[in-house]
């Protein structure tokens, strides 16, 4: 068994998640978590919403509300869809907590005391309208390298250079196209520099294990040439304060090293959790983050790579006092680095980005609402932006969800039920297997191989088809043997046997969908026979702040959470003869082709 981290980026909380954003962070890192437990690993799945920052201001300034009031609706929002989805979070928590200020100021202050956050003084943007810091973000113009027009004022992601908001030409700020006026100011900053070497090496030893997707390991190397140290303070009231600058309440630390750090902390959250409900230890976590032989993976989409293959693995180095200016762990010791950063493309709508702005979005919470969870897991796990763009039409949706969940899975599972139901009311007993029959039982069992072997190296899409091809060998199987046919009490043995092969081949596929669609999962289970739930599934919780006195002033708040203790193994499961299977009920729903012009016209 090994220790297993599912390190999930943070939606971001100024609003309700669109697909595009649980296609990258979302239903990849639930399938290769919920995978993991299967396979006997001691998976940790932790995430929570990311709330400080000045794009909450702007939102919460827009609609008449304070900062945490905005966090609060938007988390509550994100928690409900992230359930919703059946996203398998050990805790998914939030930014705001008093136990996530102690972990990042500890986080910061060991990384000062290392000699890795220097002092300077540096030029920041500021709203000529409103006097409100503008962060590098909310600023756009030319790249001063690639002259890319729309470049951001800390990355141009048309050449992946990094850039400070100075750098641009012609800069103008995305709130309200102003030019935004530069003024002196005093902040820390990451000494990338002095952890380039380590920083180097690591990536290296990343490139030689192969694991990698290749544009990710070549973008993050590619973004070291140029490395220099970057901000990790702001002028701004609304986030963490500043150790040592307790007297500058204008000044806090840049909510991208407030996030990152997430990670360490909800793990650090859920292990006070788990001891203080159950008795667990409270230093649990650190068979996740101490351990040298952990594993950990980050998931997210392209636009966070240099956060989680840069920033954070630096922050880390840091802490640990493994860069150029050596140091000493703090009180968390040495942290581990990621073993890989899983990082999608982006899911657009046609030929367009998704854009809140412009109405060019698909919330999660109304996507499900109408279709379902699964469905839309379906489709991101056959279609969605592994190693390059892909886009989302809703003609593509309704042609996947009809001719491959409903005709594939879903035909095969209703027509095995139906005949069991009518023939026996049972599952039957098998006699002598025929060749046919050997067959295909061999080749569902090797996809536990084929499609593990596949999960396990986040090759999602590759998975997702090996799986329905082997349904699609169960379906061809059907036909062949043609149980229907067989009315003749002289066939009724080789009937119970073919109707017995069938029903494990169709519960061994749905152990190999489960990490896929969890939801579908149960239902099948229920349908041959099994009782309550073969894939465990999220909830909510309402808990109590831990501490009160230390964070953005919550009393309690709603957390992701569940126990995964009954996940299934990854393996055949024997049917087992005599469960009652009655006549079955469709597990997915045929879309009718009107959807398209239904949703288009929402789209306007």
């Amino acid at each position: 068994m090994t220790h297993v981290l599912s390190a999930v980026a943070w939606p971001y909380a100024n609003g309700p998640r669109h697909i595009g954003h649980v296609a990258g962070f979302g239903v990849p890192s639930d399938v290769f978590s919920r995978f993991m437990r299967m396979a006997g690993h001691d998976v940790l799945m932790v995430s929570g919403t990311d709330e400080h920052g000045t794009p909450i201001l702007v939102t919460a300034d827009k609609e008449g509300l304070s900062a945490k009031d905005l966090a609060d609706k938007n988390n509550a929002v994100i928690v409900t869809d992230l359930v919703d989805l059946g996203l398998s979070y050990d805790l998914f928590t939030r930014t705001t907590t008093g136990n996530h200020y102690g972990v990042v100021q500890e986080m910061f202050s060991t990384v000062l005391r290392n000699g890795y956050m220097v002092e300077q003084t540096t030029q920041s943007a500021i709203s000529p309208s409103t006097g409100r810091t503008l962060p590098d973000r909310y600023i756009e113009g030319t790249c001063p390298i690639c002259k890319y027009a729309d470049a951001r004022g800390d990355q141009c992601d048309n050449c992946g250079n990094q850039l400070d908001a100075t750098d641009l030409i012609d800069p103008r700020s995305k709130i309200n196209g102003e030019t935004p006026s530069f003024v002196d100011t005093q902040h820390y900053f990451l000494d990338l520099p002095a952890l380039a070497e380590a920083l180097g090496g690591w990536l290296d030893e990343r490139e030689a294990s192969s694991t990698w997707r290749p544009n990710v390991i070549k973008f993050s190397q590619n973004i070291l040439k140029e490395i220099r140290p970057r901000a990790m303070t702001r002028d701004i009231d609304w986030g963490i304060p500043v150790p040592g600058w307790e007297d500058q309440p204008t000044k806090r630390l840049y909510v991208w090293f407030d996030a990152v750090v997430g990670y360490l902390s909800a793990s650090i959250e859920w292990a006070r959790r788990s001891a203080e409900s159950g008795g667990g230890d409270p230093e649990a976590w650190r068979a996740w983050w101490n351990d040298p032989e952990a594993l950990s993976y980050y998931f997210m989409g392209k636009d966070n790579i240099v956060f989680h293959s840069q920033i954070w693995p630096a922050e880390l180095l840091a802490y640990n006092g493994q860069g150029a200016r050596g140091g000493t762990p703090g009180d968390y010791g040495v942290l581990n680095l990621p073993t890989e950063v899983v990082s999608s493309e982006y899911l657009t709508m046609g030929d367009q980005q998704f854009s809140t702005s412009r109405g060019h979005v698909i919330y999660v919470g109304d996507f499900l609402a109408r279709y379902g969870p699964d469905a839309l897991r379906y489709y991101i796990c056959a279609a969605g932006p592994e190693t390059s763009d892909a886009a989302f039409t809703w003609a593509d949706f309704v042609t996947r969800n009809n001719s491959e969940l409903v005709a594939g899975w879903g035909n095969l599972v209703n027509r095995t039920a139906t005949m069991i139901a009518k023939s026996f009311g049972e599952i039957p007993a098998a006699s002598a297997l025929e060749p046919v029959d050997e067959a295909v039982l061999a080749a569902v069992r090797e996809g536990f191989d084929s499609v593990g072997d596949l999960l396990g190296r986040h090759r999602l899409r590759a998975a997702t088809s090996e799986a329905m091809r082997i349904v699609g060998e169960v379906n061809k199987y059907v036909t062949v043997t043609e149980p229907y046919k067989m009315k003749d009490e002289s066939q009724r043995e080789r009937l119970a046997t073919v109707l017995h092969v069938a029903a494990q081949c169709v519960v061994d596929c749905n152990v190999l969908l489960s990490p896929f669609l969890p939801h579908a999962a149960n239902k099948v289970h229920l349908i041959l026979g099994g009782e309550g739930e073969l894939m465990p599934m999220p909830l909510v919780d309402h808990v109590p702040e831990l501490d009160p006195d230390n964070g953005a002033g919550l009393t309690s708040y709603p957390v992701i959470t569940g126990d995964y203790t009954g996940t299934p193994g990854w393996q055949s499961r024997p049917v087992t003869v005599g469960a009652t299977v009655d006549k079955p009920t469709p597990v997915f729903t045929k879309l009718d082709p009107s959807v398209v012009d239904e949703e288009l016209a929402r789209l306007g």
